[in-house]
Formats: C-alpha cells, structure tokens, sequence
C-alpha cells in the first residue's frame, strides 16, 4: 500500500514524517532520508490496530506526475 507523508523540519532541525490520511502516525528523524525510514514501522502497524479496533483501513493512494513545459 502507498500512503502520502508529509516532511517537515522543525524548530529543532528534526525532520517530522506524518501520514495525513493515517491520524496520529507521525515519526521523525535527524535528516530527511532517516524520517522517511522511520516512519515506514509506524505505517505498517497502524492498520493492525485499526483491525484489532474494528475500524476500515484507509484506502493507499495513487497518484500521476504530470510535467508541463513552461
């Protein structure tokens, strides 16, 4: 499945992962490149426990690059 994360740094220089359609799935990292493998732990687990609550698993993404000339 493919989930969108958002990476952001923050007022410490950490780097923050957060998957928007996944509320509360949210990792960091000291560089861009570690938050993207952090978060990964985080993504898998999160629908075992929506399962284990009963909750629907949020549907992955699919998404198109479109390039334009300009």
């Amino acid at each position: 499945m493919k989930y969108r994360v958002l990476i952001e740094q923050d007022e410490d220089g950490m780097f923050v992962a957060e998957v928007p359609s996944l509320p509360g799935c949210i990792s960091q990292g000291a560089t861009r490149e570690a938050a993207v493998v952090n978060i990964q732990e985080p993504i898998e687990a999160y629908p075992e426990t929506l399962e284990a609550h009963g909750e629907p698993i949020p549907p992955s993404i699919h998404e198109e690059v479109v390039e334009v000339r300009g």
